[in-house]
């Protein structure tokens, strides 16, 4: 029987927003240009699919990107897009009030600076304004996502949305959409967008394509970012009040601590890794244990934390000088919304520190066909389209 709007009219309005969150600061890529296209009466059907428990996950796109770091994306399907973020909508309003405070990932006023700002903060308090000497522990996770175990995650989803008292949407129907997206293997029905040689160089820990039976979520996927927050939050929650660290935090599967004795953080090493073996069914990177007196200094998402100073690490720096070199080539075989986008996140994340002249410098490495078309802010923190002048062809 075909589906009326009646039969679920909260259903069909979050759909609609879904597709808004979707679409919004993703450019008119040729999937989303062709969804959009009527969309309409694409959500309706999708909207019948859903409540008909017909909902089939199309095929992804699987590449290769190598900045800042190499790996492997798989890019869903627009309209598969569209039911993460009304998973998204439903779960993470859920889930989110249950997160610590230090945890940076994809959680709305949090992020990168967010967290270099946090270390940071670590330091000084454990320090006591750098009065006392204290310690710097960073710890890694091989091939987190690749790793995770689905029917871990989805009992820790389920847990959670059983809980959940004063909700205006239907659990089972999240339980159906969420075993859906966890199952579902995109390696069995992907297209590859590039040569398998873009592979070589690639960890087998950090592909899908080598991943365990009923193992591993998806890089690209909003889904995937807020399932790796999930997993990991009853971890969070024992190493701040059971084992009692003030100073944690972790970013996806980077994890740093901050404490006044070097011997308590040496010995919680294999603490962290019975637990996550035992209980997550991870494994430790045992090559990229960090611990250092803070005097030295820390990396920590893209910036280097050093006593009453951050900088910009060396890493950040070389990734965007490469990008305006690719931009600088090729400005028009790509997406001009891509360029913008791309230099003004890192001209925004250098604006974060006293950056100024580093801001300066960047900019002038901009081919001058480039910068005719655009408007340059005063103090070198963004960039936006000249419209008087001729647009870079998209």
């Amino acid at each position: 029987m075909k589906k009326s709007i009646n039969d679920n009219p909260q259903l069909l309005l979050n759909l609609f927003k879904a597709y808004y969150d979707a679409r919004r600061h993703k450019g008119l890529s040729a999937n989303v240009l062709a969804f959009s296209a009527d969309y309409e009466s694409k959500l309706f059907k999708l909207y019948e699919d859903i409540l008909d428990r017909r909902y089939v996950i199309g095929p992804s796109v699987c590449f290769i990107v190598n900045r800042p770091v190499k790996r492997e994306i798989f890019a869903a399907d627009f309209r598969d897009r569209v039911v993460h973020h009304l998973i998204f909508n439903y779960l993470n309003p859920i889930v989110e009030r249950d997160f610590i405070k230090d945890s940076y990932s994809c959680r709305l006023g949090k992020g990168t600076s967010y967290g270099v700002r946090r270390v940071n903060h670590f330091l000084h308090s454990c320090s006591e304004n750098y009065t006392h000497e204290c310690w710097i522990m960073k710890l890694d996770i091989r091939g987190y996502f690749m790793s995770m175990n689905k029917d871990i995650l989805y009992g820790k989803v389920k847990e959670v949305v059983d809980k959940a008292r004063n909700i205006s949407f239907d659990k089972e129907l999240l339980m159906y959409l969420v075993n859906k997206v966890v199952y579902h293997d995109p390696v069995t029905n992907c297209r590859i967008k590039g040569d398998r040689s873009d592979w070589v160089g690639l960890p087998k820990s950090k592909s899908l394509f080598f991943a365990e039976k009923n193992r591993g979520f998806p890089i690209g996927n909003l889904t995937s970012q807020l399932f790796g927050n999930i997993y990991m939050n009853r971890f969070d929650h024992i190493i701040k009040e059971d084992h009692n660290f003030k100073h944690y935090g972790r970013y996806v599967d980077d994890m740093i601590f901050v404490h006044k004795d070097k011997g308590t953080l040496a010995s919680t090493i294999p603490i962290v890794k019975k637990y996550l073996f035992e209980e997550l069914g991870l494994e430790l990177h045992t090559k990229k244990i960090y611990l250092q007196p803070s005097a030295v200094g820390v990396s920590f998402l893209g910036a280097y934390i050093k006593r009453w100073c951050q900088y910009v690490g060396k890493k950040t720096k070389t990734n965007c000088y490469t990008r305006i070199s690719r931009w600088n080539s090729e400005v028009n075989k790509n997406s001009y919304d891509k360029f913008l986008s791309s230099m003004n996140s890192y001209l925004g994340f250098m604006s974060q520190y006293d950056t100024y002249r580093l801001r300066q410098k960047v900019m002038s490495k901009l081919s001058r066909q480039i910068v005719s078309k655009l408007i340059i802010s005063k103090d070198f923190s963004s960039i936006k389209i000249n419209s008087a002048a001729n647009t870079l062809r998209t």
